[in-house]
């Protein structure tokens, strides 16, 4: 069993049988799951690597079969894999989006493959067009300078630099002939660029397009070209450019690189726009443990598997369990939240500061009432066992289905006083007594009584 496995089943037990409320359980779940971060992935084979690549991409080309025909090829060259990604440092603020390309990188690095990042020193003063409906301003090197300085620390707690390979395209670009440039430009038809549909736009809105804009992705595949390497990694609204970087290693005489291109997360407003500075909807990276922390819980409930598949290590054999959960009704969607909180955080600031962040939150946001919840049901006959009164309530319907709940930890006794509230979780055999003899060994003096299966609630009563 490989060693993501081994965590993977770890996590999974955790996942199906714990409490997701409780803090030493979620404390368990986000080491285990953090760990996975920097664990050494060398032992997967070139299949398992391809797919645990491809399972996170919104666009892989050509195949992932052939991804995996390229990792074990480098192999038995006994050659290191090169993967690719290029930075233009146009701004000093780096936030989760940015995020989401990075932790592939780190996957292929810890496979045990070269990282190389190029940085765009050259194409940052032409200007990336990428998403935008007007010209970028072009950058001047007092600008890259700049944004490189805090860059690097920033997105260090989803990468490790130290293992990796700066290169300035400005060291190979500067050189290039105009002869050189010319013979490949001969060969790529004007349709290729004009794909994209910001210079359609722009053209049909008659609004600027340079032509230096045009001919951008021709430029940045000359990276490629120069690193001659394996495969490039980028966010979908570069798959264009990177498709021109296969394009023109083929011109060149070699073999074009695999093109990964991951999703861009929606910002944290839930309007649909993708996370970006500009519309503030965003989380950076640099932020206080709290900050983010609360960040993240503020976001639509539709938003956390999403985020979850783009800025964790959990597999969807993990977010399937997690699923079975919901549909149990033995999760609740705030636990969820808090987890997913947890688990960026803790990326960032670490564990023990994610669960600080949780317990601060839930101080600050999360005391709620039952008793201030209008037309709740009421459990009068306290002699029924647990089981019928589930499902007298309608709560379940069957034995089945409360045994399931049980087992999962959803099945609660809660009592409501003025500071606070006290859960009794029951187990399966507590659920076959009557809530009579389940009641005499729980004080229940001190305020209402609640029965409580999984997100459902029902008043007992006095």
């Amino acid at each position: 069993m490989t060693r993501l496995a081994q965590s993977v089943q770890t996590a999974t037990t955790l996942l199906r049988g714990a409490d997701l409320a409780d803090y030493q359980a979620v404390t368990d779940l986000l080491t285990e799951t953090t760990a996975r971060r920097t664990m050494d992935l060398s032992d997967l084979s070139p299949t398992e690597q391809a797919e645990l690549i491809a399972v996170r991409t919104q666009q892989l080309q050509p195949t992932t079969a052939a991804l995996a025909e390229r990792l074990a090829k480098a192999a038995a060259e006994d050659r290191k894999f090169i993967a690719k990604f290029g930075i233009d440092p146009t701004g000093s603020e780096v936030h989760l989006g940015h995020a989401v390309p990075m932790m592939l990188l780190s996957r292929f690095q810890r496979m045990g493959h070269q990282v190389v990042f190029i940085v765009g020193d050259v194409t940052a003063k032409i200007g990336d067009p990428s998403g935008r409906s007007d010209e970028r301003p072009a950058l001047t090197d007092e600008d890259i300078a700049r944004n490189l300085t805090t860059y690097k620390d920033q997105v260090t707690p989803f990468f490790d630099f130290s293992h990796a390979q700066f290169r300035y395209n400005g060291d190979w670009l500067r050189d290039v002939k105009l002869p050189q440039i010319i013979e490949i430009l001969a060969k790529i038809p004007v349709s290729m660029p004009l794909q994209r549909e910001d210079f359609r736009k722009r053209l049909e809105a008659g609004q600027g397009l340079s032509v230096a804009e045009l001919i951008y992705s021709v430029v940045m595949a000359l990276d490629s070209v120069e690193i001659d390497c394996d495969l490039e990694i980028g966010g979908i609204d570069q798959f264009l450019n990177m498709q021109m970087g296969r394009k023109v290693m083929e011109i060149s005489g070699q073999t074009p690189e695999i093109v990964v291109a991951t999703s861009l997360i929606e910002g944290t407003d839930g309007t649909g726009a993708k996370m970006s500075k500009s519309q503030g909807n965003y989380v950076p990276v640099a932020a206080p443990a709290g900050e983010i922390f609360g960040k993240l819980m503020s976001v639509p409930d539709r938003l956390v598997e999403p985020y979850f598949r783009a800025l964790s290590e959990w597999t969807d054999s993990e977010l399937t369990v997690i699923t079975q959960r919901f549909e149990a009704g033995t999760l609740h969607p705030m636990d969820l939240k808090k987890i997913l909180a947890g688990e960026v955080t803790a990326a960032i600031h670490g564990v023990d500061a994610a669960m600080k962040a949780r317990e601060e939150f839930a101080a600050r946001f999360s005391k709620r009432s039952f008793s201030d919840v209008s037309d709740l049901p009421v459990v009068a006959d306290l002699d029924l066992p647990v089981i019928e009164a589930v499902k007298s309530l309608g709560f379940a319907k069957s034995n089945g289905d409360v045994r399931r709940v049980a087992e999962q930890n959803g099945l609660r006794i809660v009592v409501e006083a003025d500071d606070g509230q006290e859960q009794t979780t029951l187990t399966l055999d507590d659920a076959r007594k009557s809530l009579a003899t389940v009641l005499a060994g729980i004080d229940t003096t001190a305020g209402e009584v609640f029965l409580k299966v999984g997100r459902k609630l029902a008043k007992i009563a006095g």
